[in-house]
């Protein structure tokens, strides 16, 4: 059906001009957008390839001029990259996942389902688990018994949730989600060569080979309202007491928690990081991806670490951190700068010698 440009800009806050009730069908990159795109041209650098496609409308920055790009119509927000989310979840059109109940689901009779609640094909919903209302649960998914979640969560296919996991409202789960898995935990009867080696930092002493005895799990999982993990995401649940992540933080795709980890609000937890057990983040923590985090240490409110950042012990509020082992992110990149002049001072310093070596003597 499409939307004008007036209702799209009312829905965003921002500034409609030119021919508003010009009507637009799907989002499109500059270059490729055809004549009913709205063109994303958020900044002067990507409005020059608005005349290698065939967009009559877009959005564009505050002051652009939108008239001498040729345009017929145009948006104007205040932050264009912030207008994308509300403009975008607009444009949504859904993996087309169907209202109610599918024939298919196992759904235990002592499970509860809030009003307007979807569930897809071959999904199994355990007996006591609770669905808050308005909730989609796609295909193939599983929850456990006792598991709760709030209002509106948004399950894609195959997603697990464990027993007895606490999620909030909103919630959004990509697909192959694992949430609530046991925790890798395992001990010895005597002090392992691990154990040994982490003590004195290298000495394994006399220590032997033993056999590894698990230790359960017998915590769960706590997730806050608007939190959102990505595919291939795996929470391990608490030993004792669960594991816990705050209101607002966005976990991306293939991150590992380990058990009894705490994660505070509004965290970006990139690509690929893993976090070891019992390491405590702070909030407003960003990770770039790949970061690896040692278990029972803390990050501090605000630590923003650069891809590849392996934080090996705790880490104050606000710094931010780069590279293996972590440090302030512009004392490693002076290292890094010396680390590639190290073969060229290698060279000089040998010339240099050679220059002010003694003769060979003749005896």
């Amino acid at each position: 059906m499409g939307y004008s440009i007036q209702e799209i800009a009312a829905s965003l806050g921002a500034t409609a001009v030119g021919d508003t009730a010009f009507k637009i069908d799907k989002l499109a990159e500059p270059a490729h957008a055809g004549p009913s795109d709205l063109a994303l041209a958020m900044s002067p650098k990507y409005a020059g390839a608005l005349g290698d496609g065939q967009a009559q409308a877009a959005m564009l920055w505050p002051d652009a001029d939108w008239q001498a790009l040729g345009l017929k119509a145009a948006i104007l927000p205040n932050r264009p990259r912030y207008a994308m989310s509300g403009l975008t979840r607009m444009m949504d059109p859904g993996q087309g996942f169907g209202p109610g109940i599918h024939p298919s689901a196992i759904i235990d009779p002592t499970a509860v389902l809030g009003d307007d609640v979807s569930v897809g094909p071959l999904t199994i919903i355990a007996a006591g688990a609770s669905i808050g209302a308005g909730s989609i649960i796609g295909p193939q998914c599983h929850i456990g018994q006792d598991a709760r979640l709030g209002k509106n969560a948004y399950l894609r296919d195959h997603v697990s949730i464990g027993a007895r996991v606490q999620i909030g409202d909103d919630f959004i789960a990509q697909p192959g989600a694992r949430i609530g898995g046991d925790g890798f935990s395992f001990v010895t009867p005597e002090p392992s060569t691990v154990e040994q080696t982490r003590k004195t930092l290298g000495d394994r002493g006399d220590t032997k080979a033993q056999q590894w005895a698990r230790i359960h799990s017998l915590g769960s999982v706590t997730i806050g309202n608007d939190v959102e993990c990505g595919m291939n995401c795996t929470i391990d649940s608490g030993t004792i007491r669960n594991t816990v992540i705050g209101d607002g933080t966005k976990l991306d795709n293939q991150v590992h928690l380990g058990h009894n980890v705490v994660i505070g609000i509004n965290c970006l937890i990139c690509g690929q990081v893993g976090i070891a057990g019992s390491a405590t983040i702070g909030n407003n923590v960003v990770l770039g991806g790949q970061c690896g985090v040692s278990d029972n240490i803390f990050v501090g409110d605000g630590v923003i670490a650069g891809g590849g950042t392996k934080i090996m012990s705790n880490a104050p509020a606000g710094r931010s951190l780069l590279g293996y082992p972590a440090t302030e992110m512009s004392k490693q990149i002076d290292s890094y700068k010396a680390l590639r002049r190290l073969p060229r001072l290698i060279r000089d310093f040998t010339l240099l010698k050679k220059e002010l070596s003694p003769p060979a003597s003749d005896d």
